[in-house]
């Protein structure tokens, strides 16, 4: 168990059963929960710009919708791995030790060092709010491709407010549909799932997709009943192979398009 406290004065109240969203671009979104703020995977750089490694070359094709000056301090990035610049490139790692803490993977962790906390699956981490609520996001499993081509290792998260118990929010991270879903459904009653979805391929790694598919997506929804899927991770990079009509098309044929909600970028959104 990790315990930080983080206190701000003079920023405008919000009522504590309140989390607001915004979508951002890509994998990044910013979460509000009584005047604390989590970003997951935060990527700010331009349109155009491309991330050679040795192997192959990602593309990003979108701007952020907000710039990371505007959304002030960051009390916790939830970063599902450190070691993919569409879940982390130059911009959004150069912010990471203004933040409160980066919320990642042992391995990341190690790497990023300063003040990143690694947390294996089910391990929790706990903020303190100005109203002295507590804000507890626990570390869940994910599987980042096949089992013989995991690019992993990475991780999801649960963030549950003490006051809100009513609500529960899932953030995949980058996984694919697998065997460690089974155990999250058991542990929560998720009303609010953030996906990664646009089943991400790079040709120069393999042709298994590396995140979540339309058709996954559906798994999912059947095995949360109580979840609204929010999709994230489908535009904004070159090597996502599905679009939010795939999404939409798919989850239509299922009869599950009501279980959908798409989020304007850049518009702060209330969760039901």
């Amino acid at each position: 168990m990790f315990s930080h406290t983080f206190r701000k004065a003079g920023e405008k109240e919000m009522e504590m059963n309140d989390i607001i969203v915004t979508y951002i671009g890509g994998a990044t979104a910013l979460i509000e929960i009584d005047n604390l703020k989590f970003l997951t995977d935060p990527t700010f750089d331009p349109a155009g710009t491309e991330y050679s490694t040795r192997i192959y070359t990602l593309k990003r094709t979108m701007d952020p919708a907000l710039s990371r000056n505007s959304l002030g301090y960051i009390d916790a990035v939830l970063l599902s791995h450190d070691h993919h610049f569409d879940n982390l490139d130059n911009a959004g790692r150069s912010m990471l030790p203004s933040a409160g803490a980066v919320l990642t993977t042992k391995a990341g962790a190690e790497r990023l060092g300063g003040n990143a906390v690694g947390l294996a699956p089910w391990e929790e981490f706990e903020l303190t709010t100005q109203n002295d609520e507590i804000i507890r996001i626990t570390a869940t499993p994910a599987r980042h491709g096949p089992t013989d081509g995991d690019r992993g290792p990475v991780t999801g998260f649960i963030v549950e407010a003490s006051d809100a118990l009513d609500k529960t929010l899932y953030i995949s991270g980058d996984t694919v549909w697998y065997e460690g879903f089974a155990e999250i459904a058991q542990r929560f009653r998720v009303t609010t799932a953030i996906l990664f979805m646009g089943a991400a391929k790079v040709r120069e790694v393999g042709p298994a997709h590396l995140t979540l598919t339309a058709d996954e997506g559906v798994q999912f929804a059947k095995a949360f009943p109580d979840a609204e899927i929010i999709p994230l991770h489908y535009e904004g990079w070159k090597h996502f192979s599905e679009t939010r009509e795939d999404i939409e098309r798919v989850f239509k044929k299922a009869k599950l398009s009501q279980r959908l909600r798409w989020l304007e970028p850049g518009m702060p959104t209330k969760l039901h």
